[in-house]
């Protein structure tokens, strides 16, 4: 690379966020960071402005703008405030490709501005894909705007096809740990506690997507992501169990070969991908040994004890603006799980209802998409109410 590609990381200080500034830091002459946002974590914010000198942050709880704003003052920091604001600092000239690593719904929206604006985007905000899939797809391709995958699942599928991109794909296959509760039955989870589900035995990651990984919804999304970022039919896509997270995702093609991505469970390998690409920047990265993984196994997840998935397959098969009721709904019970107001199995119930309870719009514009989630967060928290 010659001129340092200029950065711009919505939901820095989030576990995503704080890991791409890990990878910018290693390579400093290689990329600058241009925006940084967060939506609470001021004091976090304005650490990482000092470092990095950013041209300008966004904090998006207004609240906390004049503690970010004279904190920044003598850097001559821009500072910004509000969800707004978040959307329209991305249409800045100064920036090269923008990370969107917020959390869930919320990424939608700048990510729309951002595309628009002609900004590539390196995503690890699979909630935009989910709930909007056709949509951005679209907008990218008519702003000529790469998408490039941060989930390790969607980096993995990605770089297998670097150089096959002529190869029409029979199916993909996205692996899973399994969560926590791999082989556990329904009687197990009727009791499992918050704290239990937040202990991910591979990835270190944010409370929302732990729960997520917990309950296989993460994985569910990641199905419907997978759909818009390779163009895919339902039923090319498959989803198996490897718990030791070696195998990050699998491409079958039509003669019948198998490419797979391997690696170490390490966020920053996808994410130095997406921001250096085409490049391979060399990294201090720990090297995978296959002499301390002798053995390296598979099985078929269980959708009938993890009914998310399933659930995630049939929006995904149903179409329209099911996947955002789907998502919308999620977003409120992971809520309500780590508040203790409903437990690990209600989660997928909560959803389901959700699901039959919403209208359903076969063609959706953005603004359906826009009151599809504002009207499937209000049907599940009526849910959650009435079953308190």
């Amino acid at each position: 690379m010659t001129e340092p590609k200029r950065v711009a990381i919505l939901g820095s200080t989030g576990s995503i966020g704080t890991q791409t500034l890990e990878v910018i830091r290693q390579h400093a002459s290689d990329f600058q960071v241009e925006v940084l946002t967060a939506q609470n974590n001021a004091d976090l914010l304005i650490e990482q402005a000092l470092e990095f000198a950013p041209n300008a942050v966004v904090i998006g709880n207004e609240e906390h703008y004049l503690k970010v704003k004279e904190a920044l003052i003598p850097k001559d920091i821009k500072v910004f405030a509000g969800q707004k604001a978040i959307a329209q600092v991305v249409e800045m000239e100064t920036i090269d490709v923008v990370l969107t690593a917020l959390v869930g719904y919320s990424g939608l929206i700048p990510t729309v501005h951002a595309i628009k604006s002609g900004k590539q985007i390196a995503l690890a905000n699979k909630e935009t894909m989910v709930v909007a899939g056709e949509i951005i797809t679209a907008l990218a391709k008519e702003n000529a705007v790469n998408i490039y995958p941060v989930d390790s699942e969607h980096s993995a599928i990605f770089q297998c096809l670097v150089g096959e991109f002529h190869n029409p794909i029979e199916k993909i296959i996205l692996t899973a740990s399994g969560g926590p509760f791999r082989s556990k039955d329904r009687e197990f989870l009727k009791s499992v506690t918050k704290a239990q589900a937040l202990k991910h035995p591979n990835w270190e990651m944010g409370a929302k997507i732990t729960i997520d990984s917990a309950s296989l919804m993460n994985k569910g999304l990641e199905v419907i992501e997978a759909k818009w970022l390779f163009g895919l039919k339902t039923e090319q896509i498959d989803v198996i169990v490897h718990p030791q997270s070696i195998v990050h995702s699998l491409v079958q093609f039509e003669d019948g070969s198998l490419k797979a991505q391997l690696g170490l469970p390490d966020m920053r390998l996808p994410i130095q991908f997406a921001l250096s690409f085409p490049d391979r920047l060399k990294s201090d990265f720990e090297r995978f040994d296959f002499l301390n993984y002798p053995n390296l196994t598979f099985e078929q997840p269980d959708k009938k004890t993890f009914q998310n998935l399933q659930l995630a397959f049939d929006a995904l098969a149903k179409g329209g603006n099911a996947p955002c009721i789907l998502n919308a709904s999620n977003e409120i019970v992971v809520a309500a799980f780590l508040r203790e107001e409903v437990g690990f199995l209600e989660m997928s119930d909560l959803i389901g209802e959700t699901i039959a309870k919403a209208e359903f719009i076969a063609h959706p514009t953005l603004d359906d998409y826009i009151a599809t989630d504002l009207r499937a967060r209000e049907i599940t928290q009526e849910l959650i109410k009435k079953n308190k």
